[in-house]
C-alpha cells in the first residue's frame, strides 16, 4: 500500500518490516473485532507507521452512520509510539533490531 499523509509518502513495498501481528482469523470468519498489523520503518528517514486492516471494530475499519465495515489503513506513528506498539505485539529481538538506543538494561 502506497499514501502520502502530510506530504510524506509511506509505501509498504519499498519500507522494512519491523514486525506483525494478527488477531484471530482476518478476514476469513468475519469477526468484526479482528485484525492483522505490520509495523514498517521508512528506509530513508526511519519514519516508522503502522499497515493494518481489521473487522469494523477495529482501528482500521471504517463506519458509516450506524454501519461498521472492515478496512485497510495506513497509520504514521512517532517512534515513542511505535516503541510501544511493538513491546505490546511484537518478540524483544525484533525490538532491539529496530529500536536500538531506545532501550537499556532493567
Amino acid at each position: 500500500m502506497k499514501k502520502i499523509i502530510n506530504g510524506l509518502r509511506y509505501n509498504t513495498e519499498k519500507a522494512i518490516e519491523v514486525g506483525a501481528y494478527q488477531r484471530g482469523c482476518y478476514p476469513n470468519n468475519g469477526d468484526f473485532s479482528d485484525w492483522t498489523a505490520t509495523l514498517y520503518k521508512t528506509p530513508r528517514s526511519g519514519r516508522f507507521f503502522l499497515h493494518g486492516e481489521g473487522g469494523g471494530m477495529t482501528r482500521f475499519g471504517s463506519h458509516n452512520g450506524n454501519t461498521s465495515y472492515g478496512g485497510e489503513r495506513l497509520i504514521p506513528m512517532e517512534k515513542e509510539e511505535a516503541l510501544e506498539w511493538a513491546e505490546q505485539y511484537l518478540d524483544a529481538e525484533d525490538i532491539e533490531e529496530h529500536f536500538f538506543g531506545s532501550i537499556e538494561e532493567a
